[in-house]
């Protein structure tokens, strides 16, 4: 009899629920925090939540949300995902970065991941020279 190579031992483990268990529903939460650009009137939040209605795939697919994920405007400038299946945070910070670039904010607006989930649009930090050459 041939042995299992790793690699086959490995994926077989990650295909199959340890025994007793259910494979879990999985949701995660992601919330984007454009607050402060939008407090600014630079930001345009629903044009950013239409963007990311269009642009997300599932099952490689554009346009099949679906009841997998719902994308969802909280308030003043904040924009909810909950994905019921897979979904990467990282992915989400991409298609920020996608839409900053098409609006031409990518030069003012930075994505930082200020906790696991969350996602916040911030300003550059420019230091003024000027002033301090002044002084001398």
């Amino acid at each position: 009899m041939a042995k299992a190579t790793k690699t086959q031992r490995t994926s077989a483990l990650r295909q199959a629920p340890p025994k007793g268990q259910k494979p879990g529903k999985i949701t995660k939460k992601f919330i984007i925090n454009a607050s402060q650009p939008a407090s600014d009137k630079i930001f345009d939040v629903s044009a950013f939540e239409k963007f990311l209605h269009d642009k997300i795939k599932v099952d490689n697919r554009v346009g099949n949300l679906g009841d997998t994920i719902v994308i969802s405007q909280q308030g003043d400038g904040k924009i909810e995902v909950i994905a019921h299946t897979q979904f990467s945070g990282r992915y989400l910070k991409y298609l920020t970065k996608k839409f900053l670039k098409k609006q031409q904010l990518r030069d003012w607006l930075r994505v930082i991941s200020t906790s696991k989930g969350v996602y916040e649009l911030r300003f550059f930090n420019v230091v003024n020279d000027d002033a301090e050459e002044d002084d001398d």
